[in-house]
């Protein structure tokens, strides 16, 4: 176990089951109601937990399966939390790291709506500029705004000062 996942260790409900052929299987129970936030680049869930504040003193209860094996990619994460819905801010933050994460909302056990992550051509508020010296960190009346260059990997360019960011440019900030 890495140390990012040691750090995690009272976040986890992950159950191992053991087949009759001796083969050993990641199980990760249902949840009746929350959000399912599946098909996070591999190795982001941890992100994905600091993005939404979730530090394991909130309560919820929240599964974490990481580097699991996708048909789409060869491995990706999964972060359940029960008896909470993502708001529409936090699925834009998680689209910055994850472009291809999918959302699902669970209500009695079933998928109440699912979407795909979308990064919009611009985005406004979420991040700082990393450049001290931009005008957008100045005190300012100015709302941070970024193009988006490039979604997977991640580039922005402030709209004010023209410096590029990348992925771990943003995940300093959370």
């Amino acid at each position: 176990m890495s140390g990012k996942e040691l750090r995690a260790k009272d976040l986890l409900e992950v159950l191992e089951l053991s087949k009759g052929s001796g083969a050993k299987e990641l199980y990760v129970k249902k949840i009746r109601n929350g959000s399912v936030i599946d098909h996070i680049s591999a190795g982001h869930a941890l992100d994905v937990l600091k993005i939404l504040g979730i530090g394991g003193g909130e309560g919820h209860i929240v599964s974490v399966a990481m580097n699991v094996s996708s048909k789409a990619a060869s491995k990706k994460d999964i972060v359940k939390v029960e008896n909470r819905e993502l708001k529409p801010g936090e699925v834009d933050k998680i689209a910055l790291i994850a472009p291809s994460a999918t959302i699902n909302i669970i209500r009695d056990y079933e998928v109440a709506e699912k979407t795909r992550v979308k990064l919009p051509e611009s985005i406004r508020g979420i991040v700082r500029c990393a450049n001290p010296a931009c005008v957008s960190n100045a005190g300012e009346p100015v709302e941070p705004k970024f193009l988006v260059e490039r979604q997977d990997p991640l580039r922005l360019r402030c709209f004010y000062c023209v410096r590029i960011m990348d992925k771990q440019d943003v995940l300093k900030q959370f």
